[in-house]
């Protein structure tokens, strides 16, 4: 039986409607533009589940104050810019089942609506003063751009293993994750071991959902993905059910992901979707997905029972939950 999404909401819908308050708040700018690009993008329908980790560790750990608010609507500004570049990367034409803001605003205005993002998040960081949390989003940004490059380097070449393929989705992805919850456990004042548990949750939370947005590429659809299914196929990424299939396939299969991936055969892709699907790489890439989710779950149990724990533990079963 699958969580209720919005059961793990409840301990913390009060702050997150104010965390939605801040956000539009911060996003308020005379330039009629970057209003108009920004608002489309944060109000497309998104979980905010980075903000809610933020909320939920903070609370976990016993935080009474406001401060984490504000560094939930940083977080998300610092996801939705990092979307924003990607779409234009990717030349991604849905996003959240709507068109990108690149195809409806052009390239350049992504771009630099996304820089403006960036930019509005450290201003934001920089008035918590605290110079431990502007340690811990410069670094997770820094490291998440060094993701994406990563990502684009091994684009187009069947030679990335599981082990890289790893580096690339906890720099892209899991770090934010991470970081989230690192900040919620510094705000609440948590001990060094509150706060190593809170970074082991997010990380092994934020792999899980990589590694089950990776499976959804190939079994799911643009109605239930929010954008078309088999992208990351068509744009050369070795994603782990690729990787598996590439390692565990027969010849033809493999030959057919070597000309899809490193030659961009379009004659190929049909071939090499169906052997994806047909084969056991989804479910090794769920069954990995599931370890990550009990590592998070693991991670959190010397918390102090509370409601918030047991949301974080319910958004970890979420995560995987939407794999099959």
């Amino acid at each position: 039986m699958k969580s209720n999404p919005t059961r793990f909401l409840a301990p913390v819908l009060p702050d997150l409607e104010a965390v939605n308050a801040v956000i539009r708040e911060q996003m308020h700018s005379d330039i009629v533009l970057i209003g108009r690009i920004a608002d489309y993008i944060i109000n497309a329908g998104g979980k905010r589940i980075r903000p809610i980790l933020l909320l939920l560790m903070a609370k976990a750990l016993g935080y009474q104050g406001r401060q984490h608010q504000t560094l939930a609507a940083v977080v998300e500004f610092i996801h939705t810019a990092t979307l924003l570049h990607d779409d234009v990367v990717d030349e991604a034409g849905l996003r959240r089942g709507r068109p990108s803001a690149n195809t409806l605003f052009g390239n350049a205005a992504s771009v630099l609506v996304g820089d403006f993002l960036y930019t509005r998040a450290f201003q934001m960081m920089v008035s918590v003063n605290s110079m431990p949390v502007q340690q811990v989003l410069a670094d997770a940004t820094n490291l998440i751009a060094e993701g994406e490059v990563m990502q684009l380097m091994n684009a187009r070449s069947v030679a990335l293993d599981e082990a890289g393929y790893r580096r690339v989705i906890y720099a892209k992805t899991a770090k934010l994750f991470e970081a989230a919850c690192q900040l919620g456990a510094m705000t609440a004042g948590a001990s060094e071991k509150g706060v190593a548990a809170a970074v082991a949750y997010g990380q092994a939370l934020g792999n899980a959902f990589q590694l089950i947005d990776d499976l959804l590429d190939y079994a799911s659809d643009a109605d239930t993905m929010g954008k078309q299914a088999g992208n990351d196929l068509k744009e050369g990424k070795m994603t782990l059910p690729l990787i598996w299939l590439m390692k565990n396939g027969d010849e033809a299969q493999k030959t057919a992901i070597h000309r899809s991936i490193e030659e961009g055969d379009e004659s190929c892709f049909e071939q090499v979707f169906k052997a994806v699907r047909s084969s056991g790489a989804l479910d090794y890439t769920y069954q990995m997905a599931k370890q990550e989710a009990g590592s998070a779950v693991q991670a959190i149990a010397g918390l102090p029972d509370s409601q918030y724990r047991q949301s974080l533990i319910e958004l970890s079963a979420f995560s995987v939950e939407r794999g099959y």
